[in-house]
């Protein structure tokens, strides 16, 4: 550690009155913060924010620093959201052209506010330039104890920037780098790619949490958007009134037979009634008016009024009638909700906003931030199929329109989340009129959606959901592993994900979402299991129905099993071990016959993993230790007797036959091609032959 005596203070290469925000697309009539404000950059309003981030992560601090360490810090966050500004370029650095965003500069600068305490902490000189190496190093060691490598990491690259930047600030940076010839992460012992962290929602909560989301949106929606156009409907209808005109619109409200008293239960297992909801059902304002005021005789007279009717059973619980019926956990029947009044009426509808944000994150494989950017109306059809029309902005300056292919039920989720949301353009915004803007975090969202699920579930119905910490990150990460377990994984994983230039499974970064979690091992392997054997049931009745079920020795040893499935079932009735006309019988018995079957594109194998005679694709093959089943990249079907060519694979094969005969009609072939062919065109001939012999 050295020391020095004070030098005059340098000059900056900005000037004070520069704007700090000239690399990013601004806002239209905004104004940007000046190089010269020494307290705070508040970027909020100059460019655009997410609306799943916080308008303090779009603020960059300078205080508590000292007069050296605020230049340092500004000019860094200059550097940063300018990296090619003509100063910059001027001192002989040419960076990357892309500026960061504010929330990483306001990072960036937090952690150089970090290391200037820990200089006092340490009573290390006052300027960054008479820091030794082993002080740097030791400040990192000191970041390493306090969190994971990869927060030290971003401290690392702070530093480094000193020396990287040195010709352009003030100070004169730092003349060498503390960790020449190691990169930020190589410093904490972090991978180029890094592990992924994020972990998949555990099956047990992944289940329960999904279908309430659903039951949420697609059987209590209706009630709780019904519930909330009626309030809106009765507030707009009431209006201030004098004393007189009230009692004139009670009395008229009496007089009505289809009026009913609205009334809450009390803890004595009796009803009272909801005063203020009621003197907005008769039309008036209960903010301007104490009409049922225990105060005065006209008051009580008004009370008592309204007390006949709840006496004779004219009353209700809910401000709409019908809700949806549920089934209770203790195995009764009723509405899904006790008293849906407007107090209730707002937080259920944000218990289905949330669960609307929840089934679109899950369902969906977007991002937080591109769900929390929908705005309303963005639900088209693209290519006939639903999609979400909407801006790409990460890693794409030029903020393209992009069309996210969905399923429905998240485009009806988007919808319902439309019509409840109070901000002008969001689709997921605040829903409550003492909220505003766009009104939630979407942490907070899943949290009480979860609880109030599990505090309101003997009531709703709904399965309990496990007290697991769930983030908006997991159920990408879920559905992304899910995606690789299942058929036509790749091609979903490639449209969600939206890696148009390269295949999602080369990328790197969607392997590791991809990973197999082994929570969910055992619910994948029975999910396919059920499918192939649905498909299997399919092949049954089929044939049951004397349809044609594929052609081949494969074919023909199906039909035996089934025909042997029928006469066990035939025996049993026979017997009285099971009821006529009950198909199950057939299907337990199938089950049992544990048939083994892939279904295929080209074909169907029906390879024994026990007992794999005459499987082709492993005749002279070198099978991987541990690998049961068939090579899948080896398959012969024109000539393995596992092999069964379906109705549904006929065109394909007629359709090569043409092709091949197509191309050998062609003069110009060279000879090695045309045997080639050749040789292509017998085995599809093999198969077309097993049809028509």
């Amino acid at each position: 550690m050295t020391s020095r005596l004070p030098l005059p203070s340098a000059r900056s290469i900005f000037r004070a009155d520069e704007q700090v925000i000239q690399s990013h697309p601004t806002l239209e009539n905004s104004t940007s913060p000046l190089f010269g404000n020494t307290v705070c950059w508040d970027i909020n309003g100059v460019v655009h924010r997410p609306p799943n981030l916080q308008a303090a992560s779009y603020r960059v601090l300078f205080r508590g620093l000292s007069s050296e360490w605020n230049l340092l810090a500004r000019e860094l966050g200059m550097i940063w959201f300018n990296p090619r500004h003509p100063a910059v370029l001027a001192h002989g650095l040419h960076l990357p052209p892309g500026p960061l965003s504010p929330t990483t500069v306001s990072q960036r600068v937090g952690y150089l506010r970090a290391l200037a305490a820990y200089g006092v902490t340490e009573q290390l000189p006052a300027s960054l330039t008479d820091w030794s190496d082993d002080d740097f190093k030791n400040y990192i060691a000191h970041r390493r104890e306090l969190g994971v490598d990869s927060s030290a990491a971003g401290h690392v690259h702070v530093i480094k920037a000193l020396t990287r930047f040195r010709q352009a600030l003030a100070c004169g940076g730092r003349a060498r780098d503390p960790w020449p010839d190691l990169s930020s992460g190589a410093v904490v012992n972090q991978p180029v790619v890094a592990d992924l962290k994020t972990p998949a929602v555990a099956p047990e909560t992944w289940f329960p949490l999904v279908r309430a989301a659903w039951t949420y949106i697609n059987q209590f929606g209706p009630d709780i958007l019904r519930a909330i156009d009626l309030w809106h409907q009765v507030r707009d209808q009431a209006r201030p009134v004098k004393t007189e005109e009230a009692d004139r619109l009670l009395n008229a409200w009496l007089a009505d037979p289809n009026s009913r008293v609205p009334v809450r239960r009390t803890a004595a297992d009796g009803w009272e009634i909801n005063w203020s909801l009621l003197t907005w059902m008769i039309g008036a304002v209960p903010e301007k008016l104490n009409f049922f005021t225990t105060t005065n005789k006209a008051g009580r007279a008004r009370r008592v009024a309204a007390e006949r009717l709840l006496n004779v059973g004219r009353r209700r619980e809910s401000l709409i009638d019908n809700l949806a019926d549920v089934t209770r956990p203790d195995g009764g029947r009723g509405p899904w909700h006790q008293r849906l009044q407007p107090r209730e009426i707002w937080v259920e509808c944000l218990a289905l906003r949330n669960a609307c944000y929840i089934f679109v994150a899950a369902l969906s494989m977007m991002r937080d931030c591109e769900i929390r950017e929908i705005t309303k109306g963005s639900v088209v059809e693209h290519y006939g199929s639903p999609a979400v029309k909407s801006t790409k902005r990460k890693l794409d300056p030029d903020l393209p329109t992009k069309h996210w292919w969905i399923i429905a039920p998240v485009a009806e989720a988007i919808d319902t989340a439309s019509r409840m949301s109070l901000h002008a353009e969001l689709a997921f915004a605040a829903v409550a009129p003492r909220f505003h803007g766009e009104g939630f975090t979407s942490q907070t969202a899943i949290t009480r959606f979860i609880n109030h699920v599990n505090r309101y579930r003997n009531v709703t119905g709904l399965s309990k959901i496990p007290l697991q910490k769930v983030t908006p990150h997991m159920f990408r990460r879920t559905m992304a592993m899910l995606t690789r377990d299942f058929p036509g994984s790749e091609i979903a994983v490639g449209m969600q994900l939206k890696h148009v230039a390269t295949r999602a499974l080369a990328n790197r970064s969607t392997q590791g979402y991809m990973d197999h979690v082994p929570s969910w091992a055992r619910h994948l392997d029975s999910a396919i299991t059920e499918r192939r054997f649905e498909r299997l049931k399919d092949l049954f009745h089929a044939d049951g129905r004397g349809e044609i079920i594929g052609y081949g020795p494969g074919a023909e040893r199906m039909r035996e099993a089934f025909a042997a499935v029928r006469e066990k079932a035939e025996a049993l009735r026979v017997t009285g071990q099971a009821r006529r006309g009950d198909i199950r019988v057939e299907h337990d018995l199938l089950r049992r016959t544990r048939l083994s079957i892939r279904f295929g594109k080209l074909n169907h194998c029906t390879m024994n993993d026990d007992d794999p005679v005459g499987a082709k694709c492993l005749e002279d093959a070198a099978v991987p230790a541990g690998h049961k089943g068939p090579l899948i990249d080896r398959c012969q079907p024109a000539r393995c007797t596992n092999s069964v060519i379906g109705p549904e694979h006929l065109p394909i094969w007629q359709a090569e036959r043409s092709s091949l005969l197509q191309l050998l009609d062609t003069n110009k072939l060279a000879p090695n091609h045309r045997a080639h062919i050749v040789s292509q065109l017998r085995d599809v001939s093999l198969v077309v032959r097993r049809v028509n012999p």
